[in-house]
């Protein structure tokens, strides 16, 4: 028996750009005043535009829809070319042959280069975004939309319909057969009948597509529902309502010929995990080596300040549950690693006044880039908390523990959006925890560099620090 009834199928929207950097690239990298030196080689131009379309993948560049997220596009973009150009600056100087004729090319040459192929890649996704905004403008090739099912997750698909100015659809009400008392929910669309009258509405080619939005206990009614449309031509879809079960995030897998919507998994599996451990060790051993001055005056900082080690070690959850070192730089007069650990409050007296400072901007987690070296760690990721906060939450706090399921970080998608620090109630937690996941369901490459970026301005220094 054939079970492969559900394909997962890519919505296409990443073949256009995909195509116009092929070709975009190929042609500005060979059209440039230094071309003499350094595009004159076709080896180099098919090099890096292959480079770049393989870390453009990986980034999620060709994933990403540019007619909803131009602005997430244009950033992913960026960060491809960018560590394209790192790639390329490796392979000039370390590979004999590639090297070979580029000794005399400065780095603004380079540079300026390079920046072609960038300023193409970017134009040619504003002009898609662009002409798909002047098509909705002009109603070329919009379809109208019929919700059937005034429900939750119907009322969700009317709100994106509505205040997604990008689609090119068009919701033009709902629909449903039981009585209006029975809804239970204010639409902004009206209802305009039942399924008999939708099916009417559809002979006269008044309506394009249908999406079926009701829970998935209702199975009755939906197999009711498809029995009459599937007498019309009409393009019919059933939205599941997945956030009766807190899916928020899903990811699709296919397990042979069964399909999969993950309910909790590891971003990091296969490729993932090795673009992440790859990114841990290039940017950790770098910035290890940039702060290294920081390190050096924090240490004799917190010597002097009061007696006992500089740095002290303190258990924690890491990857899978499994306990882990974590190195800090001893910022208390006490070392406390106990089943019962008090989180530090506003003017602790345990706190060193040295202490106090290295806490309130972070300096004392800088000694955890050893840990992201080390492996137990990586620079992005859910924050680590004390084994006895960790049993304390994981009972009160729904899902606590799914953040377990990547290594713990440095910083995180939490930490850039406010929430560092100390978690007093269990609102802040759960807000932490939030974000924890969102992170986890969502990651790439190019939001563990956004995360990087944003801690520096945003992320070291927090109120709630003590």
């Amino acid at each position: 028996m054939n079970r492969n009834i559900i394909k997962f199928v890519k919505n296409g929207y990443g073949v256009v750009p995909f195509v116009c950097d092929v070709v975009v690239t190929n042609y500005l990298l060979n059209f440039h005043e230094f071309g003499e030196k350094i595009a004159d080689r076709t080896d180099v131009s098919i090099l890096i535009t292959l480079c770049f379309l393989l870390v453009a993948g990986n980034v999620g560049v060709y994933r990403e829809n540019i007619r909803q997220h131009l602005t997430h596009c244009l950033f992913k973009v960026v960060t491809a070319w960018a560590i394209t150009a790192f790639l390329l600056f490796l392979m000039m100087h370390y590979i004999d042959f590639l090297a070979e004729g580029y000794a005399d090319v400065s780095v603004r040459e380079a540079a300026l280069w390079l920046s072609l192929p960038v300023m193409g890649s970017l134009l040619s996704r504003v002009v898609i975004y662009g002409l798909n905004l002047l098509m909705v403008q002009y109603g070329i090739n919009v379809r109208n939309v019929a919700i059937l099912g005034a429900t939750g997750i119907g009322l969700a698909l009317e709100k994106e319909l509505d205040e997604n100015k990008v689609l090119r659809l068009r919701n033009i009400g709902f629909f449903d057969d039981r009585d209006a008392n029975r809804f239970g929910y204010k639409s902004r669309k009206p209802i305009l009948g039942n399924c008999a009258e939708l099916v009417r509405l559809i002979n006269e080619g008044k309506v394009d597509e249908v999406y079926i939005a009701l829970p998935l206990e209702a199975r009755g009614r939906i197999n009711h529902y498809l029995d009459q449309l599937s007498d019309t031509t009409v393009d019919t879809y059933i939205v599941p309502d997945l956030y009766a079960y807190s899916l928020h995030h899903t990811v699709a897998k296919s397990v042979g010929n069964i399909s999969t919507l993950s309910v909790f998994s590891s971003p990091f599996d296969g490729i993932g995990g090795f673009i992440k451990r790859t990114e841990d060790i290039i940017l950790g051993a770098l910035i290890l080596l940039l702060i290294s001055p920081v390190l050096l005056f924090v240490a004799i900082g917190v010597k002097l300040s009061s007696p006992g080690p500089v740095l002290f070690k303190q258990d924690r959850y890491g990857l899978g549950g499994k306990c882990i070192k974590v190195w800090k730089f001893r910022s208390m007069k006490v070392m406390e690693n106990s089943d019962k650990v008090v989180q530090a409050t506003r003017n602790d007296p345990r706190v060193t006044r040295f202490g106090a400072f290295i806490r309130r901007t972070s300096l004392d987690e800088l000694p955890q880039f050893f840990n992201v070296l080390q492996g137990s760690m990586s620079i992005v990721g859910p924050r680590p908390h004390a084994v006895a906060h960790n049993e304390e939450y994981r009972a009160i706090v729904n899902r606590y523990m799914v953040r377990h399921m990547v290594k713990p970080g440095i910083t995180g998608l939490a930490q850039i959006n406010g929430f560092r620090g100390e978690t007093d109630t269990v609102d802040k937690m759960e807000m932490r925890v939030k974000y924890d996941l969102r992170y986890i369901q969502t990651w790439s490459l190019a939001l563990d560099i956004k995360i990087i970026f944003l801690t520096i301005f945003k992320g070291f220094v927090g109120e709630t620090a003590y």
